[in-house]
């Protein structure tokens, strides 16, 4: 049995490639998004809309810049930021394309449910309220800790002291998991 190629390669194939790239990359993007917007439907919608930008622009992809992936999530961001910014998921890339609506079966959701990790969601939500707004807003939310002190009303080190704290019980937490 062959290697299979490589992003790069994938990206610069024809309409199959892509579908193996897809494949490929598929579970992390539905995880990232659903990280963010703790919707399985938009996060389905959003990884619909990312992997249709991707398809459109693969030509453009300059493996020089970097990977292939973090090129992949840079479109998601961006699509993540554009919806945010406009209160909808964008799809004029599905349009182009003629991507029909998503349709997503009871499996389909629960599939993405598992990627959330739901012992994890569940274990944060069980952290004091401080430990957990600081935990979230760093982690998930990806800000600074200087940005995370002025929103909180409260000294950098103690933003340190929750995330770290709140970090050790989850950790504990998971691993004590059957």
């Amino acid at each position: 049995m062959g290697r299979l190629p490589d992003d790069n390669a994938l990206l610069a194939g024809g309409p199959a490639d892509f579908g193996i790239f897809y494949a490929r990359h598929e579970d992390a993007m539905l995880a990232f998004f659903l990280r963010r917007t703790g919707s399985p439907e938009l996060a389905a919608d959003l990884t619909a809309e990312t992997f249709a930008r991707a398809l459109e622009g693969r030509r453009r992809f300059d493996a020089t810049l970097g990977a292939a992936q973090a090129w992949l999530f840079g479109i998601a961001r961006h699509v993540l930021a554009r919806s945010l910014e406009r209160g909808r998921v964008e799809d004029e890339a599905r349009h182009r394309l003629g991507i029909g609506p998503l349709s997503l079966s009871d499996d389909d959701l629960a599939r993405i449910d598992e990627l959330a990790g739901e012992p994890a969601l569940a274990a944060l939500a069980g952290l004091p309220d401080e430990q957990r707004q600081a935990v979230e807003a760093r982690v998930v939310g990806e800000l600074e800790y200087a940005e995370l002190a002025v929103r909180l009303q409260t000294s950098e080190a103690v933003v340190r002291q929750r995330v770290s704290r709140g970090l050790r019980t989850l950790r504990a937490r998971l691993e004590r998991r059957p």
